[in-house]
C-alpha cells in the first residue's frame, strides 16, 4: 500500500512539474515578451526536474531549481498588463463607452465604417441615446467561415423594432498585428467590446469578407424585456469598465462566446457552459434546447430560416437595414413575464 502510494504521488508530481513547464514555456514563447530562450531554459530545467522525480532517490535540489525558476516566470507574467495606448488597427482604435440620465443612454462612439472592401474603408462613427423602456429584443447573432463547430457570436439589443445596437466581443490588435488562436491564450491581445451598427458588423460579414466568405445566421430570442435590459446594462458596464481599466483576451475563457454568457447571468435561468459553449458554432443550438430560441420550428429548419446573407447583401447600406434583414424571421414571443 505504500508503494502504491508512493508511486502515485510521484506520477502526480511528474505530472505536475510537466504541465506548469509546458504552460510557462508556451506562455514565453508566445506570449508578450515573446523569448525562444526563456522558454527553452524553463522547459529544460522542468524536464530536469520530472526526471529527478522518478529516480530512485529523489534529489531535492532540481525541484528547488524548478520552483525559482516557476517564481521567476510567474513575476515576469505578473509584468505583462494590458493597455488601451497602443498603435491599434484603424478598425479598433476607437472605443466606445455610455453616459446615462435616468432610463436615457448614450452610447458613444458606435461604429459605421463606409466600406469598399473588408480592408479598405473610411472610418465612421456616431453617438445615440437609446431609452431602456422601449428595449424590448435580443438578437442572437452567429457568424460561420470554417465549418458548423466554430463561430463568431454577437448579440444585437431591438429598440421597438426601430432601432437595433449590435455589440461584438473581439481582439484589439495592433497595427499589422494578425490573430492566432494559440497565441490567445496568452496575453497577447487586449479585449474589446466594438458597438456597432448593424450595417458595419453585419454587412462587414456578409457582403465585404470574402477570404474565407461568411455565413451570418440571425436567431430572434426569447428573452422578455425586463432581461433584455439588464443583459443590456450589463455589456455597457463592461465597456465603460475597459475604458478605464483595459482587460486582455482569452481564447478559453474570455472570448466572444464566453462572456456573452457572462452577461447573460445577470438574470436566473441563464445556461450553463457546456462543450455547446466551448465550441461556439453550436452555441445557437444550445440556446434552442434551453428554450431561448423559437422551439417551434424544428432546428434545422430555424437555422436555415435564419440565414440572412442574401437579405443583408440585398439591403446594404439601406437605412433600414436592420429591419429589411429581420423581414420573414421567426419571432417567438417572450418565454417568461420580467422578473
Amino acid at each position: 500500500m505504500k508503494i502504491t502510494l508512493k508511486v502515485g504521488g510521484r506520477a502526480l508530481l511528474v505530472l505536475a512539474i510537466l504541465g506548469l513547464a509546458a504552460w510557462a514555456a508556451a506562455a514565453l514563447y508566445l506570449g508578450p515578451p515573446q523569448s525562444a530562450f526563456s522558454a527553452l531554459a524553463i522547459a529544460a530545467v522542468g524536464l530536469v526536474a520530472a526526471v529527478s522525480a522518478v529516480l530512485p532517490r529523489l534529489r531535492w535540489w532540481p525541484l528547488a531549481l524548478f520552483a525559482v525558476a516557476l517564481i521567476g516566470f510567474q513575476i515576469r507574467w505578473s509584468a505583462v498588463r494590458p493597455s488601451n495606448d497602443r498603435d491599434w488597427q484603424p478598425d479598433v482604435a476607437v472605443l466606445p463607452f455610455a453616459t446615462f440620465d435616468g432610463d436615457l443612454v448614450t452610447i458613444h462612439n458606435i461604429r459605421n465604417f463606409d466600406y469598399r472592401t473588408e480592408t479598405d474603408y473610411t472610418p465612421r462613427y456616431y453617438d445615440k441615446t437609446y431609452d431602456l423602456r422601449k428595449l424590448d429584443s435580443v438578437d442572437l447573432i452567429a457568424v460561420y467561415w470554417m465549418g458548423d463547430a466554430i463561430a463568431h457570436i454577437m448579440l444585437s439589443f431591438g429598440f421597438a423594432e426601430q432601432d437595433f445596437v449590435a455589440i461584438s466581443i473581439e481582439t484589439r490588435k495592433e497595427r499589422g498585428e494578425t490573430y492566432d488562436t494559440l497565441k490567445g491564450f496568452f496575453r497577447q491581445y487586449e479585449l474589446i467590446y466594438i458597438v456597432g451598427d448593424e450595417r458595419d458588423l453585419i454587412r462587414l460579414r456578409t457582403n465585404y469578407r470574402k477570404d474565407p466568405p461568411e455565413d451570418a445566421y440571425v436567431y430572434r430570442t426569447t428573452a422578455p424585456p425586463e432581461k433584455a435590459r439588464r443583459g443590456f446594462l450589463s455589456y455597457l458596464q463592461k465597456i465603460n469598465e475597459l475604458k478605464e481599466h483595459p482587460g486582455f483576451y482569452n481564447t478559453l475563457t474570455t472570448n466572444c462566446t464566453t462572456n456573452v454568457l457572462m452577461h447573460t447571468r445577470v438574470n436566473p435561468g441563464a445556461l450553463r457552459y457546456s462543450w455547446k459553449i466551448l465550441l461556439s458554432g453550436y452555441a445557437p443550438l444550445a440556446a434552442y434546447e434551453a428554450g431561448r430560441l423559437d422551439t417551434r420550428l424544428p432546428f434545422a429548419e430555424l437555422r436555415r430560416r435564419s440565414h440572412i446573407n442574401a437579405a443583408a447583401q440585398a439591403a446594404d447600406q439601406a437605412a433600414d437595414f436592420s429591419q429589411r434583414i429581420r423581414a420573414g424571421l421567426p419571432k417567438p414571443a417572450a418565454s417568461d413575464p420580467p422578473k
